[in-house]
């Protein structure tokens, strides 16, 4: 069950546009100590600046810890490790995947999470990579920006991501360090690093931002594949079990278990307007053409389905009722919601779900195709072809995991 903690003042921020130069400002002000998870950190064009921030506060002392995923991050330039090791900038890359990259099922299990924490009293969430807009490592230059959203939080929750980023990021060292540690030294001071994170409550420093923020109840749902394998699909079915008016998801990979699927077609049989942007441009092609099976069964059921194409979507988000709110992590695909570590933050207010809200329609308004049932139902077989194809490797490929979905 959801547990909403008060007190939060929570500012949605669009793009890397709108995050970078706030997580500039923020690592800037450090004084103890920045973590940061991100899946893929890129230094090219505007994400540089997240680079550079990073160097400068290490240089002046603070401790900085930054954790990257081995898929979406394989390697940084050299230029940049030497310029991070000088500065004093502790790096570590995620289960990198090695000679035989993901054919091993192992490495299914990604750190897709981006969230960044200093000095304990200010944390960022959501589906940002450090990645410019308009830049993509397959495609080059983009013509228009992806659209994808984070959060900056203050408050309560702010502990919980710091807990989070704390436990990960010793972990990672002792699985390094395995044959050379004192296990039970370093797990001693894990507990002492995640009782006491360095600078909590330390906000004074922190800069105030432009536009309005407002106090309201939120909190951290994380996944990873222990205690909280479950925690980011079940706050999604619990708020699509009691919505009443209206649901908008927009969300990058869809490829949602039964029961969320079941549970959003429940919710339009029972008059609630549910509206899906989906990814439109074809980026990879298990996640392009594995989503299209399933909208058969939901437009039958009145969803309405909208591919996003005027450029890349790369969001996680949800509306419901125009109060429940979660920008975050993670996709609605077998891999983000059975094998990835993700986090979301789930707001419960009015006026942040209505900030959300209008750049959704927005989105839909402006960037989305409606997809018709008629002429879904009428496609090309060979768009069939691939689409059955596509859907039946992910369940190939999950069965032989040994996961069901």
């Amino acid at each position: 069950m959801q547990q909403f903690r008060s007190g939060h003042q929570v500012q949605l921020l669009q793009g890397g546009q709108a995050l970078f130069p706030a997580l500039v400002r923020a690592i800037d002000c450090s004084v103890h100590e920045v973590r940061m998870e991100t899946y893929i950190f890129n230094v090219e064009g505007t994400a540089a600046q997240v680079a550079l921030a990073l160097e400068r506060a290490a240089q002046r002392g603070v401790d900085v810890y930054l954790a990257l995923d081995g898929a979406g991050t394989p390697r940084i330039p050299s230029s940049w490790a030497a310029r991070f090791d000088a500065a004093g900038v502790q790096w570590c890359i995620f289960s990198p995947l090695g000679r035989f990259g993901m054919l091993i099922p192992n490495r299914w299990r990604r750190l897709h999470r981006k969230l960044c924490v200093v000095d304990g009293a200010v944390a960022f969430c959501g589906g940002i990579n450090v990645l410019d807009d308009f830049f993509d490592p397959n495609y080059g230059v983009l013509d228009t920006p992806r659209l994808d959203f984070a959060v900056r939080v203050t408050g309560p929750l702010v502990q919980t991501v710091h807990e989070a980023t704390a436990s990960f990021w010793w972990r990672l060292r002792a699985a390094r360090t395995a044959r050379q540690i004192d296990f039970l030294a370093t797990w001693r001071t894990l507990q002492e690093a995640v009782a006491s994170p360095a600078g909590i409550g330390v906000s004074a420093n922190l800069p105030s931002t432009t536009t309005s923020i407002q106090t309201t109840n939120a909190e951290l749902v994380l996944r990873d594949n222990l205690r909280n394998r479950f925690r980011i699909e079940r706050a999604y079915r619990k708020a699509i079990g009691a919505a009443r008016e209206e649901i908008i998801i927009a969300n990058a990979y869809f490829l949602p278990g039964k029961k969320l699927r079941k549970g959003l077609m429940l919710a339009a049989r029972r008059g609630v307007r549910v509206r899906l942007l989906l990814h439109g441009r074809y980026e990879y092609f298990m996640q392009y053409y594995a989503t299209r099976p399933v909208y058969g069964v939901m437009l039958a059921a009145g969803v309405e389905i909208h591919e996003y194409s005027a450029g890349f979507l790369h969001a996680k988000v949800a509306v419901i009722d125009g109060h429940w709110a979660t920008v975050g992590s993670s996709t609605l695909d077998p891999l983000s919601l059975l094998l990835a570590r993700e986090a979301n933050v789930v707001v419960d207010d009015v006026m942040f779900a209505l900030d959300l809200r209008s750049r959704l329609v927005n989105a839909i308004a402006e960037g989305g195709v409606q997809i018709n049932p008629a002429v879904y139902a009428n496609r090309p077989w060979r768009q069939r072809a691939l689409d059955r194809l596509a859907f039946g490797l992910m369940r190939t490929l999950l069965f032989l995991y040994g996961k069901r979905y």
